[in-house]
């Protein structure tokens, strides 16, 4: 009797994922990026908001001490984005190729590896929570507010870690809308206790803390309510927990992109911080928490990105595992171009409504100043972003992982970096804004040269190329 329901619940999930090799490619775009656009953009809206709580409520200098924690934050993001991405990847694949045990087998292997590295990443960093924050450029003054900070969003990482790699695979095995809301309840839950914590609790940093880490544990609760539910088409099963190496070496190949991209982001974002901190001059905290403020409104664009390349990821996953190159080249074409779109609106209000939004941050006029000058230099370059994010993820949804490892490491290591290092020297804290768009423009002549060289082998579009495809098929 308990059978009839999970079958039939199977069956119509089942066909969800099989319309990825049918259905329009706009509409099927449209179904599964806008949810995740929606979810992300409501992310990093909070993150807008909650520095706007921050600054506005407990202080300029809170802002910079946020500003310190991004590195260990984007190391936290590295390790849960590693296996989220990988996992969900492989499942679109898998599923694309009828292949649902060795799914469910994948998903096992996701929740425990994120377990294992979320409890050593969270138990290394209170360790050593002081010299961490020291050598990412905390001063005396910024060390308190970061510290406060840091020690409560390191407890629920293990949390987090889980609730983004399962939150991923939820919407790669024909679960947008739910992957959608998922988000939606952390990002509620963050705004609603930020402003109770910060304003009436009077709890200071450690308040917007406290509402974040509260915030992952309640969307931890619901994803794995979505996995644990025999009824859903992919959910947790006995006997597929067990850690396989092949499984692992799988998903950490695809994983280790955005692993890659994040780890550099921790390096990028502590190496610019001690550049602001030595060419800022008496400044330099409050360069600090200027960049954190610009960086906020980045990633605004940059998630709103990701949640495309999100939606993106199971159609063009699915139908590359089903051999269907040419639905998987349309899906690839028309991401570029909403991509393109999403960061010249960003590029467009940085130029001409910089003040209005800095404001939203501080009010102090040291502070806005230098951000309202970082802002513009680095958004210069910012419509081509679009067309680099969009490329670099496309590569890891067919499990091209080389070449997405590549062109992430094109931006942060190979031009970022460097311009660092020699562009502040020739023109001092003006330098260390230069260096970011700089790094941006070089890196998309890079990925334009790489696609363009590339596509035919890697997608080809009629029977006589195939043997074409499954000789590349491990580039």
């Amino acid at each position: 009797m308990t059978r009839k329901p999970n079958a039939s619940a199977a069956s119509l999930d089942s066909g969800k994922t099989e319309r990825l090799s049918s259905a329009s490619i706009n509409r099927l775009l449209l179904e599964y990026s806008l949810p995740a656009i929606i979810g992300m953009t409501a992310s990093s809206l909070y993150n807008i908001i909650d520095r706007a709580f921050i600054g506005n409520g407990v202080g300029a200098m809170a802002i910079s001490g946020l500003a310190i924690t991004l590195p260990i934050m984007n190391l936290m993001a590295a390790f849960g984005a590693m296996i989220g991405a990988g996992a969900s990847a492989m499942v679109s694949i898998r599923l694309g190729q009828q292949r649902k045990a060795d799914a469910t087998n994948i998903l096992g292997n996701a929740f425990i590896l994120n377990l294992i590295l979320g409890g050593m990443i969270t138990v290394v960093g209170l360790i050593f929570i002081e010299p961490i924050l020291f050598a990412f450029g905390a001063s005396e003054t910024t060390m308190p507010y970061a510290k406060n900070f840091i020690q409560i969003i390191l407890v629920s990482n293990l949390f987090n870690n889980n609730f983004i790699g399962l939150n991923n695979i939820m919407r790669a095995s024909g679960y947008p809308k739910k992957a959608m809301w998922s988000s939606l309840l952390t990002v509620g839950i963050n705004l609603c206790l930020a402003p109770l914590f910060i304003f009436v609790f009077h709890w200071g940093i450690r308040g917007a803390a406290f509402a974040t880490s509260i915030a992952q544990i309640c969307g931890f609760i619901w994803v794995m309510n979505h996995f644990l539910n025999k009824n859903t088409f992919l959910h947790f099963q006995r006997g597929y927990f067990r850690l396989k190496k092949r499984i692992i070496e799988d998903i950490l190949s695809i994983g280790l992109s955005p692993f890659i991209i994040n780890i550099c982001a921790c390096l990028v974002t502590i190496v610019i911080n001690k550049s602001l901190s030595n060419y800022g001059g008496a400044e330099g905290d409050i360069a600090i928490g200027a960049y954190g403020i610009v960086n906020s409104f980045v990633m605004l664009f940059v998630m709103v990105v990701l949640g495309l390349t999100m939606g993106m990821q199971p159609i063009a996953g699915y139908n590359y595992g089903a051999k269907k190159n040419e639905r998987v080249l349309k899906v690839y074409k028309q991401s570029v171009i909403v991509g393109l779109i999403i960061t010249t609106t960003g590029f467009l209000m940085a130029m001409f409504l910089p003040g209005p939004i800095v404001s939203l941050f501080t009010g102090d006029e040291d502070m806005r100043r230098l951000s309202v000058v970082a802002m513009r230099i680095i958004f210069c370059c910012f419509p081509f972003v679009g067309f680099q994010m969009v490329t670099t993820n496309f590569f890891q949804s067919i499990g091209k992982a080389k070449w997405s490892i590549f062109l992430s490491l094109s931006r942060q290591l190979i031009f970022l970096l460097p311009g660092l290092i020699i562009l502040p020297r020739l023109f001092g804290l003006n330098g260390v804004w230069i260096s970011l768009p700089t790094g941006d423009f070089l890196a998309t002549l890079t990925t334009l040269l790489v696609i363009l060289t590339q596509r035919k082998r890697l997608l080809p579009t009629n029977p006589a190329e195939t043997n074409v495809q499954r000789s590349t098929s491990h580039v």
